[in-house]
């Protein structure tokens, strides 16, 4: 089937509306993977400007047939060609007879241009499996040879799971694509002796040669150091070689003979030597009585209490005061400053209030009670927006401490990326790990205050995988005096990422998954790709991807493709939700790593940007920026403020010059300094979600790129329990009801389309009917519309309003014929709960695409005894504009303070850059 130039394997169905747009006449197909159906097809045909879906599903004995209209007996065919030949003829059931396939564009190399990805793909073979269309072919013997080789290199792609050396997969393909087919011939003619498989295996292993005698040099030394001391009278000990080292192997190559007694002399010595050093050490402490000292476990280290921590700031207009925090303690002390006295303390319990102003980045303002019925608010302005964020994140740590809630509403998440070169690390990640350097950086104040998770990405990591895990957790345990647990770890090559977190959250952990996905040469090679871990903690679900995406300059369009592919094939969260786009399927994503996306400037102009510190000209020409911008990749996140330099590439050994010239082979190549490691995240909407800081460090040096961190306060939910227990008394039920929706989809097709509901709040997902109306005014796009009457009203398990609040429902698009989605969506049902319809609009998304928009209008009815809700630790703060200068102890009635606007939400339809909305307005 490879061979039939219209299957387009797993491409989108956008994609492959656009291909059959570019064709433009009536009969183009194609055929692509079912998005729907493991192991099935989709048959894509045109017609009258528009395409037409078909779904081509396999029987139970693997026959394939072609669902059509009703009416039409469907035929079952062995393999998809001879399915296609007979639909190329008319009255099949088709709105027409397949006339023209559309070929699959030809793809560029895979080799990364500044050489990342090695030799290995210079000897690539033809990548298609066999099959396909007849036509005048080779002999049959060659054919079949070819056709051997093609099956094993297909195989060999299959195997690589772990990194061998790019120097040794080339020697590997080089022989199955160039030289098999001699020894093939050799062996037909009697000659057993594969001459040239031996030949391809002793060029692989010359440089094995030198390491193993390097390495066998050591071990004979560090033998002969613990061997017992030789008396005079004794004879001389003779060298005996195991006896596997002197057996004669005629039939092979003396080279790889002399290899395989080398590694046997390696294998004895290893498995001996820790026998002997054992002996040797217990022959020392008996001959001169030694008494080993006792093993005592030391006891486990405790939590480092947080110290009290002051601030000066001035109250009013110019009065100076000293704010100490005492978080253990759970007071705030105003002090005149001058004065040795507190003016005054409050205790954490009666602060109801902390406002950040968005117009003066250093002040706050604090609400708490100082009488019955009487609350008092001050101004404070810090001497910096640092110092601001450090007393806010001691108050909400110290709310946290001392509330009397069961589990968390809100935990601090750390995230780190860093290419670490293919070198070992420093002793010490203190600077990474504490978020200390260049940036957005942490206070001093509050650097060493532990995070409740802390997730690491690395690349080109060359430290094993239990020994990166261990020397993490030591890291962590030095610095925080917690012995954090490991959640997950997840490997592909040298692309790693480790989960850890607080011990008391072990038990908060669930639904654990890990994933990988190869993007190298031919999406082959684990040189390049991602991998993933996702899980639930309490009731809030968590995805984060670490990627190593395709270098080079001029690899934009190879970047955003590997994206895409991660994207559709990461294997992470519910099984239920797969047919959602992965940044759909949790309520926090987190993605980062080494991009690899370059600056779009001469290399010149950079460094004199980054002299002066002009970061803003360097972010206008970053090519990530540009591509999100064009909608290309990362649809919807969010990335916090750059404030540091480019983090690659730099002199290794210091942070002083960037290294921009890589002298090759092929001639000089120009890296410019780039801004390659970044951290993005994207979150339902709706959802808290902040980023607190986000910059690199500026003294580790073992690599050419700086690591990277960012930390996040995120808000969380925990497994509800009804405070009235079920069956007590008849149950009034919640229910959502649904007025209308609107859609605009981005799609050459006509097809009447369902939609499906999901969501944790229901018991299984829930469908429409058929759209009730639908036009197509506009080429290239479709407006559907549903009516009440068409609307499913949905009912969740539980009817509590503090419940339902933290409920979202995803929301696909599906077409009748196809039952493949058009776009899917998320909307938070905490704005739309009330008696009265609200209106919501959205964006739709698939496979990393933006295909459209939804509006419409609902409503979620909570029943009045279920009402009742709480302030979550995270509402306490707010921000807040400053339209007059407040005066100081104004007594203040109790309000709810103006929030801001979360950044996962939509802009208002204004700003959107969607074609749909202009659609939805009726502007041509």
């Amino acid at each position: 089937m490879a061979a039939a130039s219209w299957y387009h394997r797993d491409i989108s169905r956008v994609v492959a509306e656009e291909l059959l747009a570019k064709a433009g006449r009536d009969g183009c197909f194609l055929v692509r993977d079912s998005e729907s159906v493991s192991g099935a097809y989709a048959l894509c045909l045109l017609f009258q400007q528009h395409v037409h879906t078909y779904r081509i599903l396999p029987d139970d004995e693997g026959l394939l047939s072609v669902q059509t209209i009703q009416g039409i007996q469907p035929k079952c065919f062995r393999t998809l060609p001879d399915l296609i030949s007979a639909y190329q003829q008319p009255n099949n059931g088709l709105v027409t007879p397949l006339l023209y396939p559309v070929h699959r564009p030809r793809r560029g190399s895979d080799e990364d241009s500044d050489g990342e990805e090695g030799r290995a793909g210079g000897h690539r073979g033809s990548a298609g499996p066999a099959g396909g269309a007849g036509g005048a072919g080779p002999s049959a013997p060659i054919a079949a040879r070819t056709h051997i080789s093609q099956r094993l290199h297909q195989r060999l792609q299959e195997q690589v799971h772990s990194s061998p050396a790019n120097d040794f997969m080339g020697f590997v393909a080089e022989y199955l694509n160039h030289h098999l087919q001699l020894d093939l011939e050799a062996l037909r003619h009697g000659h057993p002796q594969l001459h040239h498989l031996s030949t391809a295996l002793v060029t692989a292993c010359r440089a094995l040669h030198r390491r193993i005698d390097f390495t066998l040099a050591g071990l004979e030394m560090l033998a002969r150091v613990f061997d017992p001391p030789v008396s005079p009278r004794s004879p001389a000990r003779e060298q005996v070689s195991p006896p596997w080292a002197t057996t004669a192997l005629s039939h092979l190559d003396p080279d790889l003979e002399l290899l395989l007694n080398k590694i046997s002399t390696v294998n004895h010595l290893l498995s001996s030597l820790e026998k002997k050093v054992l002996k040797s050490l217990k022959e020392t402490v008996s001959r001169h009585n030694l008494a080993l000292p006792s093993m005592v476990a030391a006891p486990p280290m405790a939590t480092k209490p947080l110290a009290v921590q002051s601030f000066e700031v001035k109250m009013g207009k110019s009065q100076r005061a000293v704010l100490t925090v005492d978080v253990e303690l759970g007071t705030v002390t105003i002090s005149k400053q001058g004065s040795g006295s507190p003016e005054e303390t409050i205790p954490q319990d009666k602060i109801l209030q902390l406002i950040k102003y968005l117009s003066v980045q250093s002040k706050v303002k604090l609400v708490y009670d100082r009488e019955p019925q009487r609350s008092l608010s001050r101004d404070f302005v810090f001497p910096s927006a640092r110092k601001r964020e450090a007393f806010c994140q001691l108050l909400q740590l110290m709310k946290i401490q001392h509330s009397n809630l069961d589990e968390p509403d809100l935990i601090s998440v750390y995230v780190g990326t860093w290419n670490m070169g293919s070198t070992p690390p420093p002793r010490s990640l203190a600077s990474w790990l504490t978020s200390r350097g260049l940036g957005h950086t942490q206070d001093e104040t509050t650097a060493c205050i532990p995070h409740d998770i802390y997730v690491i990405g690395t690349q080109e990591n060359s430290l094993g995988d239990r020994e990166w895990v261990e020397f993490l957790r030591a890291s962590l345990k030095t610095l925080m005096a917690i012995d954090y647990r490991v959640v997950a770890l997840q490997c592909l090559w040298s692309i790693k990422i480790v989960v850890l977190v607080k011990p008391e959250h072990e038990r908060r952990i669930s639904h654990v998954h890990t994933s990988s996905v190869k993007t190298g040469i031919a999406n082959t090679l684990g040189n390049k790709g991602a991998v993933g871990i996702s899980f639930l903690f309490n009731g809030t679900s968590f995805g984060f991807v670490n990627c190593h995406l395709a270098s080079g300059s001029e690899k934009t369009h190879r970047r955003n493709q590997n994206y895409s592919d991660i994207l559709r094939s990461l294997v992470l969260g519910d099984k239920q939700l797969s047919a959602f786009d992965l940044t759909l399927r949790f309520t926090h994503l987190f993605w980062f790593g080494d991009l690899n996306y370059r600056l779009d400037m001469d290399v010149q102009d950079i460094l004199a940007h980054i002299i002066k510190k002009e970061f803003e000209a360097l972010l206008a020409v970053d090519q990530l920026n540009l591509e999100r911008e064009k909608n290309k990749v990362f649809l919807r996140f969010s990335e916090g403020d750059i404030s540091f330099p480019p983090t690659y590439r730099y002199e290794r050994g210091s942070r002083d010059s960037y290294i921009w010239q890589k002298f090759k082979p092929t001639g000089i190549r120009i890296n410019v300094p780039s801004w390659c490691d970044r951290i993005l995240w994207k979150s339902h909407p709706e959802t808290h979600v902040v980023c607190k800081s986000y910059g690199c460090t500026d003294d580790i040096v073992t690599s050419d790129h700086s690591p990277v961190f960012a930390t996040f306060e995120v808000g969380v939910t925990s497994q509800f329990v009804p405070k009235k227990a079920p069956g007590s008394v008849p149950e009034a039920l919640a229910c959502i009801e649904w007025e209308s929706i609107e859609v605009i989809i981005k799609t050459s097709s006509r097809s009447k389309c369902y939609i499906e509901f999901h969501s944790y709040c229901l018991e299984e997902a829930q469908r429409s009917g058929e759209n009730t109306s639908q036009s197509c005014d506009i080429p290239g796009f479709l407006k559907l519309g549903w009516s009440a009457k068409n609307l499913p009203v949905l009912s969740p398990i539980l009817p509590d309003l503090e419940y339902l609040g933290d409920q979202h429902l995803l929301l696909s698009i599906k077409g009748v014929e196809s039952c493949e989605s058009y776009g899917e969506c998320c909307i938070a049902m905490r704005s739309m709960i009330g008696s009265m319809a609200q209106q919501f609009e959205t964006f739709l998304f698939h496979r990393g695409e933006e295909t459209g928009s939804m509006r419409g209008w609902m409503k979620v009815q909570v029943p009045k005894d279920r009402r009742s809700t709480r302030e979550r630790l995270y509402e306490w703060i707010s921000f807040e504009e400053e339209d007059a200068e407040p005066v100081a102890d104004t007594p203040v009635c109790p309000k709810p303070p103006p929030q801001s606007r979360p950044r996962s939400l939509p802009e208002p339809a204004a700003s959107y850059t969607n074609p749909a909305y202009f659609i939805f307005e009726g502007v041509p």
